[in-house]
């Protein structure tokens, strides 16, 4: 067996992200490394809480959401990506949305931050559910991230 046929045999079935930080970069990578994760054949869940939640709140939470870079916005941070050929937020959410991404935000979250009454994405197909869901969610042959 080559090196290569026995890394895919080992490679995880799936991947699971707890999507915590508030931050828009980090949100934004986390939507990058699931669609990367579907488009090379593997399963993906994203778990939004805390800040992070906002990113699926409608019509679009992350505009919301801090960032990293002194002075910048979610907007301004997003707008220069798409200058930059990097996918934008919305591409990304649509593309995980398209390879059969499952979106989950936890309700202790929303409760947490006084969010749990507020809308959510329409666009998007998205589960309320706890900590226990989301690891009933995950694979025994999968890998999970903390972002």
């Amino acid at each position: 067996m080559s090196i290569e046929t026995a890394n895919q045999s080992e490679s995880p079935k799936k991947l699971s992200l707890v999507v915590f930080s508030g931050s828009f970069e980090k949100v934004h990578y986390a939507l990058v490394i699931a669609s990367a994760a579907l488009a090379s054949g593997r399963e993906a869940t994203l778990f939004f809480t805390m800040e992070a939640s906002r990113a699926v709140l409608a019509p679009s939470g992350w505009r919301h959401l801090r960032t990293e870079a002194e002075g910048a916005t979610a907007t301004s941070i997003d707008l220069s990506y798409s200058t930059r050929g990097i996918g934008t937020f919305e591409e990304l959410l649509s593309a995980c949305t398209a390879l059969d991404a499952k979106f989950m935000v936890c309700e202790m979250g929303l409760r947490a931050l006084g969010l749990e009454k507020e809308a959510k994405r329409e666009d998007l197909k998205i589960e309320t559910g706890g900590v226990v869901t989301f690891l009933n969610d995950a694979r025994q042959q999968g890998e999970m991230l903390f972002i």
